[in-house]
């Protein structure tokens, strides 16, 4: 395949050795360099940083709600966190990767199951879930199973993606706004005119079709990882002659646990700007801010339509037409 140069051999005399973790990935060991277990798996975590770090930068400057900042924090230490892990595959290490996601997951439900409750509710649901984070961190190193790490994270991020769906459905969209909305609304106007309450209406279609084209996208990305992830297990010692026989930098491209890391890191971004968009929807803020996401091929952020030329919305409609301004509710 054009220009190519051999694998070096893999080693078990790395700077971090001897391996403690108990699970390896199908990257061979320290084959590049004595000081990194495993290269491409650490360096695609680099994403996670950038993108953690844009997400943290975007909550202060734009002053998004904080459960989101903290959000974004835990999401620079899953990658930060799998970092360290992938470069000495040693145990703490591990449980600083692993835990760290489900310690995000919780805040995430937290936030999403949190919103317009009471001081009451939302207390026990924190310690519900603290209690909750706290057992599977007891449990897991009991078992030291990465079955069951695995099973916990999945089934956590389902519940959260599941209600957060459902929070947008019946909130944004004006057919079960009515029936069956969990928040109740604040900018009701009696005298509102019936082209006003159309153009909301309106208003509100674009901006949960855009949602929902979020969700696709960022889910597919996420699922396609999540396929590359179980492929890599799967066919580990097949892969492993492939990228010998096609040798370096191309045998990278056959590193599926990197590809895991470069996708999963895009969904959990897309999900995480969702949740602040869904967010300023639910508090009806919808005029204030807006999706600023320019092409497919970019990642998206909310900002403040204060801070687009003239008002006007820079990158997809979101909210409404692009081309007019709606009269003011």
């Amino acid at each position: 395949m054009g220009l190519s140069f051999p694998y070096p051999p893999a080693r078990e005399d790395g700077f971090w050795a001897p391996v403690t973790s108990t699970i390896n990935w199908c990257e061979e060991d320290y084959y590049a360099t004595i000081y990194s277990a495993e290269i491409v798996n650490s360096l695609t975590n680099l994403l996670f940083v950038f993108l953690g770090i844009k997400g943290i930068r975007s909550c202060l400057k734009y002053k998004h709600d904080s459960v989101f900042l903290v959000a974004f924090i835990g999401y620079l230490l899953v990658g930060s966190g799998s970092f360290a892990f992938h470069s000495t595959l040693i145990y703490p290490m591990q449980l600083v990767d692993e835990l760290s996601m489900i310690y995000t997951a919780c805040l995430m439900c937290y936030a999403t199951f949190s919103f317009s409750r009471s001081k009451t509710t939302r207390r026990i649901l924190g310690t519900g879930l603290l209690s909750m984070a706290i057992f599977i961190t007891l449990y897991y190193h009991y078992l030291q199973d990465p079955t069951f790490h695995q099973n916990a994270f999945a089934l956590i991020a389902a519940v959260v993606l599941f209600r957060s769906m459902y929070v947008m459905e019946v909130n944004i969209r004006p057919s079960l706004r009515a029936k069956y909305a969990t928040v109740a609304r604040k900018t009701v106007d009696p005298a509102m005119s019936k082209s006003e309450r159309l153009a909301i209406e309106r208003r509100d279609r674009a901006i949960l079709n855009e949602m929902w084209l979020m969700v696709v996208i960022g889910l597919s990305i996420f699922l396609g990882g999540f396929g590359m992830w179980a492929l890599d297990n799967q066919y580990c010692s097949l892969v492993r002659v492939w990228r010998r026989k096609i040798g370096l930098p191309w045998g990278i491209l056959l590193e599926g646990h990197g590809w895991w890391h470069l996708m999963t890191g895009i969904g959990a971004y897309f999900y995480l700007v969702w949740g602040i968009w869904l967010r300023h929807c639910l508090n009806e803020r919808q005029d204030e801010y807006e999706l600023g996401w320019p092409g497919y091929f970019s990642v998206p952020e909310v900002i403040p339509r204060s801070h687009t030329s003239n008002g006007r919305h820079t990158g997809k409609a979101n909210g409404h037409s692009r081309y007019e301004e709606r009269k003011s509710v």
